[in-house]
C-alpha cells in the first residue's frame, strides 16, 4: 500500500511539472543580452565617463545590453574602425564625420551627448598674441586625424593661409601632448578646456602667462563627441531598438557623472588598463566635461548642426566639405530612446 502511495505521489509531481511546462513557466530562462561595441575617439579618460559610468552602475545591463567599450588613441580613426566593422557605434566629432560622409562613407549622427565644444588654442602671452589677427607669422600646433578640420575652417574664415609666410601661419603637426608649447617649439597649441590646458598649467606655466581662444567664443565651434553609425544599419528595426537602449543607458551614465563627479572620475581610473589616468587630473577633467554635457538628453540640436555645417563650408578654396550634407544626422534613435 505504501509503495502505491509513493508511486502516485511521484506521478503527481511528474504531471504537475508537465502542466507547468505546458504553460511556459516551468523554468525561467535568461534573455540573451544584445552585444554592442562602441569605439571611443580617444584614450580612457573623463571625456567618456558617461559610458564607463553606465557600465559600472549597471545601466547597460538594465537595458539588456552587453557593451564593450574600446579606447581610442593617436593612431585610431573611429570612422575607419566603423567602416571596417570593428564597432557598432563610434564617438567622433561632426567635422570628421561629415568629411568622411562626403568622401563616400555613409556615416550618420544618431545622438549628441556633448552640447558644447571644449576646443581652443592656447598661446604663450610672451609671443605678443592678443587676438586672432596676431596669428600671422606664428607657429600653431594642430591635431590631425580628423581633428584639424575646425582649425582649417577657422583660418579660412580669417583669411589666413596655413602654408606659412609672413601673412600666414606655420602649422605644426601636434602630437597629443603639450610639449611644443612647453618647449617653445610653437607659439600656440591645440588644447581642450578639460584636458591639455590643465597639462600646461601643471607643467608650471601660470594662467596669466597664457592667452586662450575658445572656438565657442570665436564663433567657429563645431559639434564634438557625437555618436555615429553606418547609415544602412538604421534600416534594421532591431538595430535601431538596440541603439535606442544604448543611448538611453549612456545618457543615464552621463547624468550620474554630473551628479557624482568624483566617483565618476574614479570609475574612469578603474577602467584605464594603461594606468596612465591620474585621479586628480580626472577629477578636474570631469568637472569641465560636465559643463559640456549639461542639459543634454542625447538629442541633436539641428541648429547647432547647421552652424557646424556653415563653419565647415566657409573653407575658402579648401573647405572641409563642399556641400551641405544630405542625411548626415537622424533622430530615429533618440526619438525611440526618449519614449522608453
Amino acid at each position: 500500500m505504501m509503495g502505491r502511495k509513493l508511486w502516485l505521489a511521484a506521478a503527481a509531481v511528474v504531471v504537475g511539472a508537465l502542466v507547468f511546462a505546458s504553460f511556459g513557466i516551468a523554468k525561467p530562462t535568461a534573455t540573451k543580452a544584445d552585444k554592442v561595441t562602441v569605439q571611443l575617439k580617444w584614450v580612457t579618460q573623463a571625456q567618456f565617463a558617461g559610458y564607463y559610468a553606465a557600465a559600472a552602475k549597471g545601466y547597460y545591463k538594465q537595458f539588456g545590453l552587453d557593451v564593450t567599450i574600446k579606447p581610442g588613441g593617436p593612431d585610431i580613426n573611429p570612422q575607419q574602425v566603423l567602416a571596417g566593422g570593428g564597432a557598432d557605434v563610434v564617438v567622433d566629432w561632426m567635422p570628421s564625420a561629415l568629411a568622411t560622409r562626403e568622401k563616400g562613407q555613409p556615416v550618420v549622427n544618431i545622438a549628441q551627448p556633448f552640447k558644447r565644444s571644449g576646443m581652443m588654442l592656447t598661446c604663450r602671452a610672451e609671443t605678443g598674441i592678443k587676438s586672432p589677427a596676431d596669428f600671422k607669422g606664428k607657429k600653431l600646433g594642430v591635431w590631425f586625424f580628423g581633428n584639424e578640420y575646425p582649425f582649417l575652417a577657422w583660418m579660412s574664415q580669417l583669411g589666413i593661409s596655413t602654408n606659412g609666410g609672413a601673412d600666414g601661419v606655420e602649422v605644426i603637426k601636434q602630437g597629443f601632448n603639450v610639449d611644443p608649447l612647453i618647449q617653445k617649439q610653437a607659439d600656440c597649441i591645440s588644447t581642450m578646456t578639460y584636458n591639455e590646458y590643465w597639462q600646461v598649467i601643471d607643467a608650471g606655466i601660470a594662467a596669466d602667462q597664457l592667452v586662450t581662444f575658445k572656438y565657442e567664443d570665436q564663433g567657429v565651434a563645431t559639434l564634438e563627441d557625437g555618436l555615429y553609425v553606418m547609415e544602412d544599419k538604421l534600416k534594421d528595426p532591431a538595430f535601431v531598438e538596440t541603439m535606442a537602449k544604448f543611448v538611453k543607458a549612456s545618457m543615464k551614465g552621463w547624468d550620474y557623472a554630473r551628479a557624482n563627479s568624483d566617483e565618476a572620475a574614479q570609475i574612469v581610473v578603474d577602467n584605464d588598463a594603461t594606468g596612465a589616468a591620474a585621479i586628480e587630473h580626472q577629477k578636474r577633467m570631469m568637472s569641465e566635461v560636465n559643463k559640456l554635457t549639461e542639459g543634454s538628453d542625447g538629442s541633436l540640436d539641428t541648429a547647432a548642426a547647421d552652424r557646424t555645417v556653415d563653419t565647415l563650408l566657409k573653407g575658402g578654396s579648401d573647405p572641409v566639405i563642399t556641400k551641405k550634407p544630405e542625411g548626415g544626422w537622424s533622430s530615429v534613435v533618440t526619438d525611440k530612446a526618449k519614449a522608453m
